[in-house]
């Protein structure tokens, strides 16, 4: 389990937010954890998150978010990727699926600072995202969490930073 320190409660205190493992027993619940109608343009399920950890475990970081008992989410971190040959290490948030039905109670904030959290730990001072533009698309809200455009592509989507050291 892992509630990053400060971490706000977007509920109040009855409610308790952490990250879990996926396990042999919360894997089936994993896999039907569904987001919004239209935004599956935006984010891979979380079955397709679950084998790219599985072929990628040294960078991989794939975590479900609860609230107390209740399963609301998903993340998955990455850790020490290069995007091109002659890149740097980067390290971010590769997968952020919130369900249908959870959004806008602060699951998505939790989940990305459980990241952040998670990169400080490790040595790291800059978080990288990428995101698909479109309408209903997720920009705005890693816009509001302080992500910056860096100018750069990866593939079709668009990538984010947000500077640890000054946050």
């Amino acid at each position: 389990m892992t509630t990053p320190p400060g971490s706000p409660d977007p509920r109040g205190s009855s409610h308790r937010l952490r990250l879990e493992k996926v396990t042999p027993d919360n894997v089936d619940a994993a896999i039907a954890l569904r987001v919004g109608p239209g935004q599956e343009r935006f984010v891979s399920p979380v079955v397709k998150s679950l084998a790219e950890a599985y072929v990628h475990p040294e960078t991989a970081w794939p975590r479900l978010v609860h609230d107390g008992d209740e399963l609301v989410g998903f993340v998955m971190a990455f850790f020490d990727v290069r995007f091109h040959p002659d890149d740097r290490p980067r390290s971010g948030l590769w997968r952020l699926n919130i369900a249908h039905g959870r959004q806008g109670r602060g699951y998505g904030r939790f989940a990305v600072d459980a990241v952040c959290a998670e990169i400080r730990r490790r040595g790291r001072t800059r978080v990288t995202v990428t995101w698909a533009e479109g309408e209903g698309g997720p920009e705005p809200f890693y816009l509001r969490l302080g992500f910056r455009r860096t100018g750069e592509m990866s593939g079709d989507q668009v990538v984010g930073e947000l500077d640890l050291a000054g946050a």
